[in-house]
């Protein structure tokens, strides 16, 4: 009985500190959502009120007519959805090949490729935007995806994931008469959809949330994402907090829809993230 009582008082405080963590977190997001339907009156108020008094859609109504919010929010999703694709397949035939192919200095490279995590961005960025410009992609939509097409961390994801899948299995394919594509799309790829959908939140919401790269190799405000669009909201609106909450309220509601669709695989994956060294 004493045991048992212990046990429910330490699982009790142990929730008790996860839903505190959790309103810390989840508290700046109820708080942007509320002043997005305050006025800027009621936003500067005192004393301060989670839940507005009177809900108004003005901020929102500003938004789209002050910056071309529908035209960002597009080239966003091209963007982000064009790299986020090209992770997934590229990763996944380079997880394939340092995992299970052996090829001369196989684990050199691998660890090689791991190094690269370790350069900072901001330092490559002007050799990249020298490439991009000497084969005339600047102001594109290109310029923006191709440098992203592949990922040190997604390889590693998968190859650790890939690493997990018994010989046995590929030696069964094998004698199915299954070669490595096969083994790759019909086997592999189906077992590894929790790390899929793991990686494909991560470099979705990545590129979604990227503003500095879009903004250095774009000039046309046509092809511009919805980062920069809030960003320029912000100087045109000065302080207007209301507005600047709802742009970016609207900002939030993709990676919401993505993180809400694959998060039965999303957990899973996470759970499988502890996967041993090959």
């Amino acid at each position: 009985m004493k045991h048992s009582f212990r046990v429910y008082a330490k699982h009790t405080v142990l929730h008790l500190i996860l839903i505190s963590g959790v309103l810390v977190m989840i508290f700046p997001f109820i708080w942007g959502i509320s002043t997005s339907f305050k006025d800027m009156r009621e936003v500067l108020s005192s004393p301060f009120s989670l839940i507005p008094k009177r809900f108004t859609f003005v901020n929102y109504r500003n938004v789209v007519s002050s910056i071309p919010i529908l035209r960002f929010f597009i080239n966003s999703l091209i963007v982000s959805v064009s790299i986020t694709v090209s992770q997934l397949i590229t990763c996944s035939f380079s997880a394939y090949a340092f995992s299970r192919l052996k090829f001369p200095f196989r684990d050199g490279l691998f660890y090689i490729l791991l190094g690269t995590m370790m350069i900072p961005q901001h330092v490559i960025m002007i050799p990249v935007y020298i490439i991009l410009n000497f084969f005339r992609l600047i102001d594109t939509y290109a310029a923006m995806i191709i440098p992203f097409i592949s990922s040190a961390f997604g390889t590693f994801l998968l190859r650790q994931f890939f690493l997990t899948i018994p010989r046995e299995l590929e030696e069964a394919a094998t004698l199915d008469g299954c070669g490595h594509l096969c083994f790759l799309f019909r086997i592999m790829l189906p077992l590894a959809r929790p790390i899929l959908a793991t990686l494909a939140i991560f470099t979705f919401m990545w590129s979604w949330n990227n503003y500095l790269w879009p903004l250095i190799v774009t000039n046309r405000i046509e092809i511009r994402t919805l980062q920069y669009g809030l960003a320029m909201f912000k100087e045109e609106g000065g302080l207007n907090w209301g507005q600047l909450m709802a742009g970016t309220t609207i900002a939030t509601i993709p990676i919401l829809v993505i993180f809400l669709a694959a998060q039965k695989q999303f957990i899973k994956g996470i759970t499988l993230t502890g996967l041993r060294e090959g």
